[in-house]
């Protein structure tokens, strides 16, 4: 697999080699410059072994040697930055804040690549060596792998954890000793025993992850960084078992790095934030990026007095004042998520706040709620993830409607934001509630973004971007895609997706369930709501028209790995397909056709049971990564309707996720399609008639062609007059009503085709048919 990813192809690479070590906790030390435009500092990563090498142990036994041998073959590093000498364990402990400040006075001395320089080399450092030429008793070194890009990695270290005092808690051996070999193995095991705490202790491992984070060094590690990855190694180090598991990074970023954008906001006021690059956070810090490594993080963030600083954290941070002009923000996550979820926004942001009034309604709307319009014979049963402070097993945050929210945005935005968007928030939280049940987050920052941001939205842990332009125009469009983002909480982030290339798993269910969080947040009738979705229906079916008509068939895939889907290579290495595309970022095929597949299901089943379905879905699988066969499975099992119609998820897979282009639909499929259109008031002739030509409406089955020929006679489409005309003539025992549509329009034309077809087919027809016929048209 690895000798596949190319980066100079449309694909994204995910290089880490998460089958041999899983990062599991990350703790960030940075400071932001807004003048160098460079966010510095350190970051901690705390591992468990990977899966396919966990019992594996220092004894020499490689059971992934040929692996190894693989990556390295393969792979063509850089210079390493080796020591110039070795460091030895520190005795007293450093704190947290000054690495962040030795950082600062060290000069970058690295190229374009992060490869140490020759003028480096002259300076006593000694000449690089591809990693796996390095043997000792015939034994290659272990090589760690990170996602990393546009970085300065100034230091790769190992962590003393077994000087942190108080650590003893932590280690099965009644003493420390001061043999090398156990000293390596009793640190692993710190680690091993403070990621795998229980739930209920998640504070007291937030405190000692933080005093593991300021622990001495022990040694500086080998490293070197190309376009796509940071590479680290211990000399002697053979496998992912003996391998540090708790390491310490200095790095910086650099202004043109693209994962984060540097700007000024709607006000003029310099500001940074991450925007939903391509390639997600790689270019913030390094990180494992393939979704399997879902872990938690912490980060402290310093920067001038007049900045706000927003993350995804389970908290609301609140400044703290280090010295004279600088402040310091700390956030903190507990639910384990992939690293390209983790989202910071640096600026002047003032918080938006309306007196009491927005307190009123998030109080009125969470006491008034029915407890009857929730469902909740779900959260009974133990939740199917890795252990974590749940909120679905937590009994009060099952009861929350509303979560606590606010509202950021320039000074220029803040009255805009008064208007609409702080009434909407609890209304499409509560409607998000009822529907779905237990908001799988604690809390919600919304930020609007500066102008430069290319989407109208993007959801992230605990925080929302919104787009200036869903302020004005009286809340419509500011309420659907906040809806849309509020569904991403429990579909693309609670519910992730395992391959990141069935992205309909997450933006289909948005836009599905984006309708119906809107229908409730407005309080619509049962009428008006469906007359809403309908319209809503059409205007997405000519949107994923004319995308299938004017871009290229392999971005139209829902499943373009089909059969691979969430495959990786032995080490765990993978790619996107298409992640570095350009225009892809813009198409919608990934939500309009995603949307019409759970649309179509929804129809199929009945909105009441189909709800309930993802409820339970939700339940049983939050906190987990998902393909699209594990939803498809549970519905076809929870719905036996649905088999009983012959649906199977291979002909889902066939007609839907694996193939570009509008799905064929099934007759009852199009007989609903139909119906829905019929309902509508006015439809345009071009809408008529690419809506035959893509579904080949007169080579359809009676049941399709009579619908159609409604459609016709109700829009007066008159190219469909002739199909209007067959239809009486040789369907005659389905025809009958066609006649009295034709009359009742009083349209001249349709009226005259009435009699036409009539006076031709009189004396074949059945005398009780004509007789009715006659008494319709005379």
């Amino acid at each position: 697999m690895e000798a596949q990813l190319d980066p100079m192809k449309d694909d994204l690479p995910l290089m880490a080699n998460t089958n041999y070590m899983l990062v599991k906790h990350y703790i960030l030390d940075l400071d932001v410059d807004f003048q160098s435009k460079v966010i510095e500092g350190i970051i901690v990563l705390f591992f468990e072994t990977g899966s396919r090498y966990r019992k594996t142990s220092s004894t020499g036994k490689e059971g992934c040697r040929s692996q190894f041998d693989e990556t390295c073959k393969i792979r063509a590093s850089g210079p390493y930055h080796v020591p110039v000498t070795k460091v030895s364990a520190c005795s007293s402990k450093t704190e947290y804040n000054d690495f962040a400040i030795c950082g600062k006075g060290e000069e970058d001395i690295s190229d374009k690549n992060g490869n140490h320089s020759n003028e480096e080399q002259a300076s006593g450092i000694s000449s690089s060596k591809d990693c796996c030429d390095i043997e000792n008793h015939g034994k290659k070194d272990f090589l760690l792998v990170l996602d990393c890009c546009d970085l300065s990695v100034l230091k790769v270290e190992e962590v003393d954890v077994a000087a942190v005092s108080g650590i003893e808690k932590f280690t099965r051996s009644a003493k420390l000793t001061d043999d090398s070999k156990e000293l390596e193995n009793l640190r692993n095991q710190i680690v091993h025993e403070l990621v795998t705490l229980p739930a209920d202790r998640w504070k007291e491992q937030l405190y000692y992850f933080t005093c593991c984070s300021q622990a001495p060094s022990c040694g500086e590690l080998l490293f070197t960084t190309d376009t796509w990855s940071l590479e680290i190694r211990k000399s002697g180090i053979k496998t992912p078992t003996d391998f540090p598991h708790a390491i310490r990074i200095w790095y910086k970023t650099k202004p043109e790095g693209r994962s984060i954008t540097w700007t000024t906001d709607q006000s003029g006021k310099p500001c940074v934030y991450t925007m939903g690059s391509p390639i997600n956070n790689r270019a913030l810090f390094p990180c494992q990026e393939p979704p399997v490594a879902l872990s938690t993080w912490q980060a402290s963030v310093r920067t001038a007095a007049g900045f706000v600083v927003l993350m995804s954290g389970e908290n609301s941070a609140e400044p703290v004042q280090l010295r004279e002009g600088i402040l310091s923000w700390y956030y903190y996550v507990t639910m384990p998520m992939p690293a390209s979820t983790f989202t910071i926004a640096v600026g002047c942001w003032q918080e938006v706040k309306q007196q009491s009034f927005a307190t009123a309604i998030q109080t009125n709307i969470e006491f008034s709620l029915p407890s009857s319009q929730v469902d909740f014979r779900w959260h009974e049963g133990i939740c199917g993830h890795v252990e974590y402070p749940c909120r679905f097993q937590n009994p009060a945050a099952r009861l929350q409607a509303v979560i606590p929210y606010r509202v950021f945005a320039p000074y220029c935005l803040v009255e805009r934001c008064k208007e609409h968007l702080l009434q909407l928030i609890p209304q499409c939280l509560s409607a998000a509630y009822t529907t779905l049940g237990t908001h799988p987050f604690s809390r919600l920052d919304v930020l609007i973004v500066p102008s430069n941001f290319s989407s109208l939205g993007m959801a992230s842990p605990h925080i929302i971007f919104l787009s200036q332009s869903v302020l004005p125009g009286g809340g419509h469009l500011c309420g659907t895609r906040l809806c849309h983002e509020i569904a991403h909480a429990w579909f693309g982030l609670a519910i992730g997706a395992c391959d990141w290339t069935e992205e309909w798993l997450s933006e289909g269910f948005a836009t599905f369930l984006e309708d119906i969080f809107w229908a409730k947040a407005q309080q619509l009738s049962h009428d008006e709501v469906k007359a809403q979705q309908e319209l809503k229906a059409l205007l997405r079916w000519r949107r994923l028209r004319d995308e299938v008509q004017n871009s290229e068939e392999e971005l139209q895939i829902l499943r373009p790995k089909k059969e691979s889907t969430g495959e990786s290579s032995e080490s765990g290495a993978s790619v996107v397909r298409h992640g570095l595309k350009a225009e892809k970022i813009f198409m919608q095929v990934h939500y309009l056709k995603g949307y019409f597949l759970l649309r179509s299901l929804a129809r199929t089943t009945g909105e009441a049971s189909y709800l309930a379905s993802l409820r339970k879905f939700v339940h049983k699988f939050h906190g987990q990564l998902v393909l699209s066969q594990d939803f498809l499975c549970m519905l076809l099992e929870d719905i036996p309707e649905q088999k009983e119609s012959g649906l199977t998820v291979e002909s889902i897979f066939q007609n839907w996720l694996d193939t570009s282009g509008i799905p064929k639909l099934l007759p009852d499929q199009l007989v609903l399609l139909l119906e829905s259109l019929l309902e509508e008031k006015t439809l345009c002739p071009r809408i008529l008639q690419s809506l035959e030509k893509t579904y080949q409406l007169r080579e359809q089955d009676a049941e399709v062609r009579h619908r159609w020929c409604e459609l016709v006679v109700k829009q007066k489409y008159v190219p469909g007059y002739g199909d209007v005309e067959k239809f009486l003539r040789e369907d005659q025992a389905m025809g009958v009503y066609l006649y009295g549509e034709l009359m009742v329009n009083e349209d001249a034309k349709q009226q005259e085709l009435a009699h036409k077809c009539f006076a031709t087919a009189r004396d074949h027809m059945d005398v009780s048919s004509a007789k009715v016929v006659a008494e319709m048209l005379f």
